[in-house]
């Protein structure tokens, strides 16, 4: 019976394929029944457009000095934000990894771990932030006639896959040549080296089949929880450079320079970039063009880097101090959900070119170098001498690279165990983010916008008023431009024209079905379903309700594809009489939806860019429909459906009721925590951090921008997106609100007996009320 029901579904709407156009629309003239392919390819288009037309406006030389030292200023604050490098570090003190080791007056006393031509190698750690501390070794140049000598300072950042015994000689892992901390410590600088967090597969005892799947890197997974907070593995290293800058500023340092490799390397630049009191920066294997970062491993995304932040523009922010650019072999890193490969040396050229235009000059200044090394060197003879000189450092350099035949001292040293240290205080210090976010929510959202929300020693009058929500929805209207902006993101790119084309797909006893293709760009289009009602009489408007599909679905999902999560919504709500809409959302394709996110985080954009544009103009066309109630379009969505409920009518007010089904829950948790319970910690689901969303919205913050519009859940007890208990944590900060605002019987929520799925009965009868219909 299932077959013979799929035939005659396919047989439908192949016959109505060139049937025809809902009046006032164009005929849709295509043999193709899905159109996600086009769509998909559409909106990568669009994005690539974008990316490549992203240019970062210049300071004019003609402006006055304090206008373009505010400018730099805004910058690098800007920079600091984008990077996570907001927390206040703890006061620099550095001591030595050893039993018997003591810290005093500034000086370290312990047990070396080697001893090379002129300097000694100690093992050290330094508090950074609360609950994260960094860990390395510490070079310290012998005293010349029994005194302490002033010394140049360095705090040198390996690579990923490299550990400070490495870059050091301490290891034969690396070839003198790269072994650049020794070159430096061999020219007599005071040297601080942090490990690094390292790009080894994450594993977990027992196995975890969830997580095995997922195939995270160590810096992966600390992606992941930092970026819904505002954090990020790369700025908790720059962290922990500038903490080790700080503490040789209080040596007897004549400087302070910030230099690395590969993924150090790039935090040597930012660093020196959003640091001022970072004498000079040396990047190796690091500086090029940013238009392909989307394609880097998935750790390296950085929200809206361009086009404000290329490299051009970071090294613009260091001048006039000096900066070395030394273009050699990256590291080579692939299956990381990105690849980072090598750039040609003209392409580093190009960009080193582009730091004149990014200082409103000709051409960079003349405190910076750029050098092509020798083969695979890091740190050779030509840029090392010719970094020293342009920074005053007067020191004998052999031609040729040094070679220190150190020997480790420690007995049983792991440096995976150093690691794991380092990896644990970086969770350590996101998951007390996390612990603390619902407050920092609240006092970002609802006690800036309504200060009579703050918990407080009330009278008991005072608790039981009912409050005005007339400044609470004003209020909110600056936070739902800051969600819009900041969190889903935006492109500076008009609307089209709709263009509408439509054809007929289907018919029933009780409703007539229609394909409808919209322009939103000229790369781009929407697409959806709309079933008109046969009852429905010459003249009357009716409501709509947007009826929308999960992960990897299509319109016909929600219509009759007979698939019991959806349980035909759309379809049984058109025969009680409603219009609906069933449009497509780009979360189709797996991983080709998550690198449209990836690229669109580039330029300041998320999936929901694209997906709430199309909304936009499908709510433009329904709205102008002669058929349509536009005062009474609700939406109602099912898992990323539900994802999107709270989401797009979040921005978009024409909605005017939301239904969330299979999706409400604590977002922050479900995101960012390792132990919520089917959380994307472990999941496939690479795209789902948004950048500092755990800091300013969850689902309690986002129905706050849906007030005081009709608001419901349904939730299946058996769901396995979130557990009762969250859901119902979260859930209750919304009825406060409603209660709180005197309309409590606006929301509500359903638990049925049932899992993933529509259940359609509390729901429909909401539905029914607030569209007011039949």
């Amino acid at each position: 019976m299932r077959s013979l029901r799929l035939t005659f579904l396919l047989l439908g709407f192949a016959v109505f394929s060139h049937a025809e156009p809902l009046s006032g629309t164009l005929p849709l003239d295509s043999d193709e029944s899905d159109f996600s392919p086009r769509i998909m390819a559409g909106a990568h288009e669009l994005v690539e457009r974008l990316i490549e037309e992203a240019e970062s406006t210049p300071p004019s030389l003609l402006a006055p000095q304090q206008e373009r030292e505010d400018a730099n200023q805004r910058s690098r604050e800007a920079l600091r934000q984008k990077l996570g490098v907001v927390d206040k570090r703890l006061a620099p003190r550095i001591e030595i990894v050893s039993e018997s080791a003591l810290s005093f007056e500034g000086k370290l006393q312990g047990i070396p771990v080697a001893e090379g031509p002129g300097f000694t190698v100690y093992p050290v750690r330094w508090e950074v932030l609360p609950g994260f501390t960094a860990e390395g070794l510490y070079i310290e140049p012998e005293p010349v006639g029994g005194l302490t000598r002033d010394a140049p300072g360095l705090v040198y950042l390996p690579d990923a896959s490299d550990t400070p015994e490495d870059v050091i000689g301490l290891t034969a892992k690396l070839p003198a040549s790269q072994q650049t901390a020794l070159r430096f410590a061999s020219a007599g600088f005071r040297i601080l080296i942090p490990a690094p967090l390292d790009r080894e597969i994450y594993s977990s005892e027992p196995e975890d089949h969830r997580l095995a799947r997922s195939q995270q890197s160590h810096r992966e997974w600390i992606y992941r929880q930092a970026f819904q907070m505002g954090r990020h593995p790369l700025g908790y290293e720059i962290q922990a450079a500038l903490a080790g800058a700080d503490w040789l500023r209080d040596q007897r340092t004549s400087s302070v320079t910030v230099a690395g490799y590969g993924e150090g390397g790039r935090a040597a630049l930012y660093a020196a970039a959003i640091d001022s009191s970072v004498d000079h920066a040396f990047v190796s294997g690091a500086f090029a063009s940013r238009q392909k970062a989307w394609s880097e491993p998935i750790d390296r995304n950085l929200f809206r880097l361009l086009p404000e932040h290329g490299d051009a523009e970071v090294a613009a922010l260091i001048a006039p101090r000096p900066l070395l650019i030394e273009h050699t072999r990256f590291p080579e890193v692939t299956d990381r959900k990105g690849e980072l490969t090598t750039p040609p040396f003209p392409e580093v050229e190009s960009e080193f070119r582009r730091i004149g235009n990014a200082i409103g000059g000709l051409s960079a200044p003349p405190s910076f170098l750029l050098h092509e090394a020798n083969g695979e060197a890091r740190g050779d003879f030509p840029a090392v001498a010719a970094f020293l000189q342009t920074i005053g450092v007067e020191r004998e350099l052999s031609r040729v690279p040094p070679v220190a035949l150190l020997i480790d001292q420690r007995q049983g040293f792991d440096p995976a165990i150093r690691r794991q240290r380092i990896f644990s205080g970086m969770q350590r210090h996101v998951q007390s983010l996390v612990d603390r976010s619902t407050q920092t929510r609240e006092e970002f959202f609802f006690f800036s916008a309504e200060p009579d929300l703050r918990p407080g020693p009330w009278s008991v009058e005072k608790r039981h008023d009912t409050l005005d929500p007339a400044n609470f929805i004003e209020a909110a209207k600056s936070k739902r431009i800051q969600f819009s902006q900041d969190i889903l993101g935006t492109f500076d790119e008009p609307l089209s024209e709709l263009s509408p084309r439509s054809r007929k797909i289907k018919e029933t006893e009780h409703y007539v079905a229609y394909d409808v293709l919209l322009d939103v760009c000229p790369e781009m289009e929407a697409w959806g379903t709309l079933l008109l009602p046969k009852d429905q009489k010459d003249g009357e408007k009716r409501p709509v309700v947007v009826c929308q599909h999960g992960r990897n679905g299509i319109p016909r999902d929600t219509i009759d594809a007979g698939k019991p999560a959806y349980n035909d919504f759309a379809a049984r709500l058109a025969e009680e009489g409603f219009i609906t809409f069933s449009p497509f959302n780009l979360y189709r394709g797996e991983d080709e939806y998550r690198w449209l996110d990836r690229k669109a985080n580039l330029i300041g954009g998320t999936l929901f860019t694209f997906i709430t544009a199309s909304h936009s103009q499908i709510l433009t066309w329904l709205k102008s429909r002669p058929e349509v109630d536009p005062t009474r379009i609700g939406f109602y969505g099912l898992s990323y459906g539900g994802e999107t409920a709270m989401r797009v009518p979040a921005v978009l007010e024409d909605y005017s009721f939301v239904i969330c089904s299979g999706d409400f829950n604590h977002w922050t948790r479900k995101v960012a925590d390792p132990d919520f319970p089917n959380g994307f910690m472990k999941s496939i689901e690479w795209e789902m951090p948004y950048w500092n969303m755990g800091n300013t919205f969850d689902y309690g913050e986002m129905a706050g921008l849906i007030f005081p519009r009709p608001f419901f859940v349904e939730r299946g007890h058996h769901d396995g997106v979130s557990v009762d208990r969250w859901v119902a944590f979260e859930y209750a900060r919304v009825r406060r609100l409603y209660a709180l605002f005197g309309i409590p019987k606006k929301t509500g929520i359903t638990y049925f007996r049932g899992g993933h799925s529509i259940d359609g009965e509390e729901s429909f009868s909401f539905l029914r009320e607030y569209l007011r219909f039949p």
